[in-house]
């Protein structure tokens, strides 16, 4: 098995839902999500993806946050948008937007902050 993994970041406001604390609270995050990519077999080009193409699939997914609030989003708008939750759901887009692809998503793990990190995977 190989894998590969791709990291950027995104900038966005969220609050938490029954939750009792400071995160009930409005607040921003500079997010930094993790993208794990594998396959069996590698491609013609001896890759399990090439890393600008993972990169820009990856941003696609990730414009759907950028500098907003996340909770107006439509998905959280029911769904807590706690790390968990995000993670989850980049997975499912980005399984998605690979699925043509030689490989599949292996895991997501996204921090809100350098200590602090949830991931996702099946």
């Amino acid at each position: 098995m190989f894998e590969i993994s791709v990291v950027m970041e995104f900038s966005a406001a969220h609050n938490l839902r029954d939750y009792h604390g400071k995160c009930e609270k409005l607040h921003g995050h500079n997010w930094q999500v993790e993208v794990f990519l594998a396959a069996e077999t590698l491609d013609k080009g001896s890759m399990v993806m090439d890393f600008t193409l993972a990169r820009k699939k990856l941003k696609q997914v990730l414009k759907y946050f950028d500098h907003s609030y996340i909770n107006e989003t439509e998905y959280f708008s029911k769904s807590n948008p706690t790390s968990e939750n995000i993670a989850k759901f980049i997975f499912e887009k980005m399984a998605k937007k690979v699925k043509r692809y030689n490989c599949t998503v292996a895991r997501v793990s996204i921090w809100e902050t350098s200590r602090s990190k949830a991931t996702y995977y099946e």
